[in-house]
């Protein structure tokens, strides 16, 4: 049970994935209702429609791309051949969903349906094996930690380019234009994403099976997986709610800077504070082997819970160093949180196995994809909504209740999240189990390496 099963080369090109999927995802999730409402014209209220009904369509493809998983069995495995097949697709279909063409009203609410929809699709079929391959990869779960870590590391290359990058991009290449500016981003960074997840496939190694994972697994004999597996449904919960209030409080950024500080200028500064991610996530493998990874990231929601209401003081005394500070905090935070989500997810992977005997490794890791995309979509139409019926106009001076809706979904929606999210891992005792789990694992399966 080695700790150096996965060269530092596969690393970072397995890492390179999520910088691959953030590339686009944070567009999505950053400016998408921006470019919607501001520069194409929608509707704010038909915008949340929209984000509802896909995440509803997701209730369904991200476990069916788990399955399909579970059921694929090739001379590459059965998670890396995905990055193969769906590269393309991705990256085409996330270029088209940033060139809403100028047609009517009508026309374009179809083809953003369409696109977004068809995205939201293809990025569950293409992310979902970037989390269903890491229990693949090693057998030891502390260098699945480091190579967790690793990951949402690389995932903060990606989200900083697009933070700090895109609307510069986006008003050199637009020329005044918006619209077009965003298509060329999206161009440019789909492109670099589908580079990356070719590479992935080239150079990781699916190297850990064991009985249960040599064939193609039914559906109803991977459903024993989940039976009892109440560390996969806590988080299951924890992915939706913590996704919830990041798309909520990412979404509105834009506004917020734009319309409450009055500062737009801040945008690429403040969201680019999400490098300090690193100086938390760089510590995280040393402080789970020591504390525990249920302590250490309810340690970090609350950290963020702190970051969020010194930015509330921000905002109240018109202070922009508080603002900047408890920015600051929030990222701190988020790196021991978000850091660990998927690396406990995976970890229940294991103990499905423990516990049945069954292990479904795509469907199981498929709620990391759902809860993302399903947090993704009900926090991105509660925002959208909130706007739309506060009053909120594109370009104009905002009401007094378009401010206080920017505000709930910046500052405090966010907050009451995190405190959901911590009582949630308040019943999470995997922690405990697992040195008899992995023993019994190892005796049990003898793991070919």
């Amino acid at each position: 049970m080695s700790t150096k099963q996965v060269p530092w080369f596969e690393r970072i090109s397995y890492s390179l994935t999520d910088t691959a999927s953030n590339l686009v995802f944070q567009v999505v999730t950053t400016y998408l209702l921006f470019y919607y409402t501001d520069s194409i014209g929608m509707s704010a209220a038909a915008v949340g429609t929209l984000f509802l009904i896909a995440r509803v369509i997701d209730a369904f493809d991200s476990p069916f791309f788990g399955i399909m998983i579970d059921k694929t069995n090739t001379r590459w495995g059965k998670s890396r051949p995905w990055f193969l097949w769906l590269a393309l697709p991705f990256s085409v279909i996330a270029v088209l969903t940033f060139s809403v063409p100028d047609i009517s009203p009508s026309g374009q609410i179809v083809y953003a349906y369409v696109t977004y929809i068809l995205l939201g699709i293809l990025y569950a079929g293409i992310n979902l094996p970037v989390t269903s391959i890491l229990p693949s990869l090693s057998s030891d779960p502390q260098e699945r930690t480091v190579i967790g870590t690793i990951r949402v590391l690389f995932a903060m290359v990606g989200t900083i380019a697009v933070t700090t990058f895109t609307l510069p991009i986006v008003h050199k290449l637009g020329q005044g234009n918006d619209a077009k500016g965003f298509t060329w981003t999206m161009i440019i960074f789909a492109s670099i994403a589908f580079v990356l997840f070719i590479n992935a496939f080239f150079n990781t190694k699916e190297r850990v099976v064991s009985a249960s994972s040599q064939k193609s697994l039914p559906v109803k004999e991977g459903m024993k997986a989940i039976k009892g597996n109440w560390p996969w449904a806590i988080m299951l919960f924890i992915n939706f709610i913590f996704w919830v209030a990041n798309i909520m409080k990412t979404q509105t950024t834009t506004y917020y800077f734009t319309y409450k500080i009055e500062r737009p200028d801040l945008i690429p500064m403040v969201m680019g504070l999400n490098l300090v991610m690193i100086l938390t996530l760089v510590i995280v493998p040393s402080l789970t082997k020591k504390f525990g990874k249920r302590n250490i990231m309810i340690f970090g929601l609350i950290v963020s819970i702190i970051g969020q209401l010194i930015m509330f003081m921000g905002d109240q005394a018109g202070s922009i160093a508080l603002l900047i500070t408890g920015s600051v905090v929030v990222s701190l935070g988020g790196g021991f949180a978000g850091g660990l989500l998927f690396i406990m997810i995976v970890d229940t992977v294991d103990y499905g196995e423990w516990k049945t005997g069954v292990r479904a490794q795509g469907l199981l890791t498929a709620s990391s994809s759902f809860g993302v995309k399903f947090g993704m979509g009900i926090g991105g139409a509660l925002s959208a909504w909130m706007l739309g019926l506060s009053g909120y106009k594109a370009g104009a001076v905002q009401t007094g209740s378009a401010l206080r809706a920017i505000e709930l979904n910046f500052i405090w929606i966010p907050i009451v999240c995190y405190v959901l999210a911590v009582i949630a891992l308040l019943f999470y005792t995997l922690d405990k189990d697992e040195s008899q789990m992995l023993a019994d694992l190892k005796a049990r399966n003898n793991i070919a390496l």
